[in-house]
C-alpha cells in the first residue's frame, strides 16, 4: 500500500521545512513525497532542492493558484490514496503513516480515511482541536454542517479523486472532500489525531471570500433552500452562544 503525500508550496521558505522533516520522519516505508512550488521567489526552491532525494517528483512553475497546484500533484500521484499536506501543517509523529496503513488494512481498503486536526501557531505550538469535530461516522450529507473534516485528515483513494474544481479560489477543497464522499462506497474513520494544523493562510485570509464559496457549494450539493433553512440555524445559533457567553 502506497501514500502519496503532496504538499503545495509557494514563498514558504519559513515553515517548509519543519513539514518535510515530518514526512521523512516517518517509519512506514512506501510513502511517495510530492513538491508542487509555485515559482518561489524566496529561499523556498532552495530548501526543496535541499531535500531532493526526498521527493519522488518536483515542480516549480508558475500556477493558476494553489488548487491548480494541488491539481498537478494529483496528476503525477501514483500512490493507493492521496493526501494533501500544506507547507507549515506536520504529521503528528513518525508512526502516523503506518497507523494510517494499519486501519487502512483492517477497514479492507477503504475508499477514504479520515482523522482529526490540531491547531498549531507559528512556532509550533499547538494551542487547542480544531473546532469543528469530525463526526464518529461520515458521508456526503455531513458537510451540511460545515466542513467537518480537514482536507490535512483527508485522505482518499487515487481512483476515486477527481480534480479541484477551479471555480473556486479559495474553498474548492469542500467541493472536492464532498466529491470524494459522493464517489466513495465505503469510509472509514482512523480514530487518530493526523496532523497539526498551521492556524493561517489563504482560507483564513480571505474568509469572507471563502465563506461565500462555501454557500455556493453548499447551495449545489445540497440545495438552496436547505442551505438557506440552515444558515439561518447557524445564524441563531451563533448569536445565542454569544448572549448567553456574555452573560456569564
Amino acid at each position: 500500500m502506497k501514500f502519496s503525500i503532496i504538499t503545495v508550496t509557494f514563498n514558504a521558505e519559513k515553515v517548509l521545512e519543519s513539514t518535510i522533516l515530518s514526512v521523512l520522519n516517518q517509519t512506514y516505508p512506501h510513502i511517495e513525497y510530492i513538491s508542487i512550488d509555485g515559482d518561489s521567489t524566496d529561499g523556498t526552491k532552495a530548501i526543496i532542492e535541499r531535500y531532493a532525494d526526498a521527493f519522488a517528483c518536483r515542480i516549480s512553475e508558475k500556477d493558476a493558484g494553489l488548487y491548480d497546484a494541488m491539481n498537478k500533484g494529483l496528476r503525477r500521484a501514483t500512490g493507493d490514496y492521496v493526501w494533501f499536506l500544506n507547507a507549515g501543517d506536520l504529521i503528528r509523529h513518525g508512526n502516523i503513516v503506518a497507523e494510517i496503513a494499519q486501519a487502512a488494512r483492517l477497514g479492507n481498503m477503504p475508499d477514504i480515511l479520515y482523522g482529526e486536526t490540531d491547531w498549531m501557531d507559528a512556532d509550533g505550538r499547538v494551542f487547542a482541536p480544531r473546532r469543528l469535530k469530525a463526526p464518529r461516522r461520515l458521508s456526503p450529507k455531513s458537510f451540511r454542517n460545515g466542513m467537518l473534516v480537514s482536507h490535512q485528515a483527508f485522505l482518499a483513494r487515487r481512483a476515486i479523486a477527481p480534480e479541484f474544481d477551479l471555480r473556486y479560489r479559495f474553498s474548492s477543497d469542500f467541493d472536492w472532500c464532498i466529491r470524494c464522499m459522493q464517489a466513495a462506497h465505503t469510509i472509514a474513520n482512523t480514530e487518530l489525531r493526523l496532523v497539526n494544523y498551521l492556524y493561517e493562510g489563504l482560507t483564513t485570509a480571505n474568509r469572507k471570500a471563502s465563506l461565500r464559496e462555501r454557500y455556493r457549494i453548499m447551495c449545489l450539493h445540497y440545495g438552496r433552500l436547505p442551505t438557506i433553512v440552515r444558515h439561518l440555524w447557524f445564524a441563531l445559533r451563533f448569536s445565542w452562544a454569544r448572549l448567553t457567553s456574555a452573560k456569564q
